[in-house]
């Protein structure tokens, strides 16, 4: 549910998600409010990879354990692109809470506050 990476510097990463036709989590020819939050997980998963990589390090899983003050503005059409920015506000042990926003040509669609936990397990990358 990311299709790149756009920009990963600090506690800020932008993703990009371009929605098609075909895709699990489309609803008729909407996003579904499912697929609006596992983009936001997969940005924030996408922005741990990125900063494991730029540290030479293995990527490891993290998991998403609770989902805050989400706020859907509407869901997006096949064809849209989303923007999805990922900002962590705050980082204790292996613990992260991060704000995520969503949008679509500048205009917004979603938010929402998710706390991560990582782990120290290697994710399997296929090449």
């Amino acid at each position: 549910m990311v299709d790149e990476v756009v920009s990963c510097e600090g506690c800020d990463a932008v993703t990009i998600f371009r929605l098609t036709p075909g895709n699990i989590l489309i609803d008729g020819d909407r996003l579904s409010v499912a697929g609006i939050i596992e983009n936001m997980a997969q940005s924030c998963a996408a922005r741990m990879g990125c900063v494991d990589w730029m540290r030479g390090e293995p990527i490891k899983i993290g998991y998403v354990g609770d989902v805050k003050d989400c706020s859907i503005v509407r869901r997006p059409r096949i064809g849209e692109t989303l923007h999805t920015h990922v900002h962590i506000v705050e980082k204790v042990f292996r613990l992260m809470l991060a704000e995520v926003t969503v949008s679509s040509d500048d205009e917004p669609i979603a938010s929402a506050r998710m706390k991560i936990a990582m782990t120290n397990i290697e994710a399997y990358l296929e090449e």
